[in-house]
């Protein structure tokens, strides 16, 4: 069974006038917690979306920035979207219900926090109310500020991503540490790994994308700081 035939039959479960926060509070466990990462990058992109009426194309369109959606399946994602954006909860209480769901794993937040962070970007402009919304979310999240900001770093366009800020390292640090980090980064976004935490097999491209920019700030530093050699012991 397809994870999108997996969300229709939760969205079939709920009983009427409930919302899709009830969701979050029964889908703790895998494979659970993969329906309930889609259903919640899915629902905070709607609220965060301006757009009113039904879901586009072009809305479609930019969750497939974060998920392959096939053709077949876009009324299952398109319903998703409708739910949450005629529900009147907030987009706050979806945050908490969320991170209460995820409590125990913090690295699963920041994930959705990277599709957030696609969706926002998939027409190629930022807008200041997308960006309050997502510190907002990110706030409630409890993901550092120093985390987000590097999110924010790789994302925002209009400048080249500061490569220090994306590996999340001093802009001083040894070069030894630079590579641990970059290592670090790379070990994360291993599809069994993203896997194993929650993503769908659908969302893996989150973890692709994370890694091309990892790869490309290790390179600009390696070149910025041509003349600087590793420890021997550090292989």
């Amino acid at each position: 069974m397809s994870i999108w035939s997996r969300i229709a039959e939760a969205l079939s479960r709920l009983a009427r006038g409930e919302g899709l926060g009830a969701l979050f509070e029964r889908r703790r466990r895998p494979p659970e917690l993969s329906v309930a990462f889609t259903i919640a990058v899915i629902a905070l992109g709607a609220k965060m979306a301006k757009a009113d009426g039904h879901v586009t194309r072009d809305e479609v369109a930019a969750f497939r920035e974060v998920f392959v959606i096939p053709p077949e399946e876009e009324k299952n994602a398109a319903r998703v979207f409708n739910l949450a954006r005629t529900d009147v909860a907030g987009f706050e209480d979806y945050a908490r219900r969320i991170a209460r769901m995820f409590k125990d794993r913090p690295e699963v937040l920041c994930d959705l926090m990277e599709g957030l962070f696609h969706i926002a970007l998939a027409d190629g402009e930022y807008h200041p109310h997308e960006d309050a919304f997502l510190s907002r979310v990110a706030e409630i999240f409890g993901i550092p500020r120093a985390r987000f900001a590097a999110l924010r770093a790789r994302f925002v366009r209009g400048a080249e991503p500061d490569p220090y800020a994306v590996l999340e390292v001093s802009p001083d640090a040894p070069l030894e540490e630079v590579r641990a980090a970059w290592r670090r980064i790379a070990r994360d976004c291993h599809p069994d790994r993203l896997m194993a935490r929650g993503l769908p097999e659908e969302a893996i491209e989150i973890g692709q994308k994370r890694l091309a920019a990892a790869n490309a700030a290790w390179e600009a530093i390696r070149a910025e700081r041509g003349g600087e050699r590793l420890p021997e012991a550090a292989g």
